[in-house]
């Protein structure tokens, strides 16, 4: 079977997993959108993506949204930025259509964001990214800081907050992944009853390749699919998730 028939089918089969697990807890499967992850991926298999329907995409890293630009700019898709955005990376993120933020964390990206988004007169969505797992290895606002921190972020007004975002935890044990998932959940919910000026709580990304099922369950309206579609790469999904701080 030659890649584009590979991609193709896991694409379908992943679809499949959504309907499904919408079935089995009484949601709608078009509340649920597929992320594709595609980091490491190149363009040429990123195409076969949306050749098979596709148009939602997630990057984390600024330099590969720059070298695979001009090769997909003739496909309509979605750009999100899902990795850990560095400030003097700000610029880039506006220049290659980027129309989400999906890992919003900390008062001085969102406030250096607003100053590019209001010289360029333009406005952002974005999703701030929880650290459900309290992983110190993790980026991600802490659960108990995150309704404070959407309350500040709020007030700038080119920044539009859609919802929230977790990694959630690595583990083969379905019910600690869980939690992070619940823990996402009663923190939107949480907002919602806030009722704080210029924010939405549409979104909840979470849920990845293994644990896409039990996102789901809990509330997840994205979910972020990249070694299910395209392929093991060289290294686990925590690789490629754990921007680590360490570093």
């Amino acid at each position: 079977m030659n890649d584009k028939n590979t991609i193709t089918n896991n694409i379908t089969a992943i679809l499949k997993r959504i309907e499904k697990t919408c079935e089995s807890c009484n949601r709608n499967p078009d509340e649920v959108k597929l992320l594709l992850a595609v980091k490491t991926v190149p363009a040429d298999r990123i195409k076969m993506a949306f050749e098979a329907g596709q148009t939602l995409v997630g990057e984390n890293k600024v330099q590969e949204i720059k070298s695979k630009f001009d090769e997909l700019a003739g496909f309509p898709h979605q750009k999100h930025f899902i990795g850990h955005l560095q400030t003097n990376k700000i610029k880039d993120i506006l220049k290659f259509n980027v129309t989400c933020i999906q890992s919003l964390d900390r008062l001085d990206l969102a406030e250096k964001l607003n100053q590019r988004l209001t010289f360029e007169k333009k406005e952002m969505d974005v999703l701030i990214q929880v650290n459900t797992s309290a992983e110190e290895s993790k980026f991600g606002i802490s659960p108990d800081n995150t309704i404070e921190f959407i309350k500040q972020v709020s007030l700038f007004e080119n920044i539009r907050i859609k919802g929230l975002m977790t990694i959630g935890l690595f583990s083969a044990e379905t019910e600690k992944v869980r939690k992070c998932f619940k823990l996402l959940k009663e923190l939107q919910q949480e907002i919602i009853r806030r009722n704080i000026p210029n924010v939405t709580m549409d979104e909840l990304s979470m849920g990845m390749s293994g644990d896409l099922e039990t996102a789901i369950e809990e509330g997840a309206t994205i979910v972020r699919v990249g070694t299910a579609i395209f392929g093991h790469r060289m290294y686990p999904d925590s690789y490629y998730w754990n921007e680590n701080k360490r570093n």
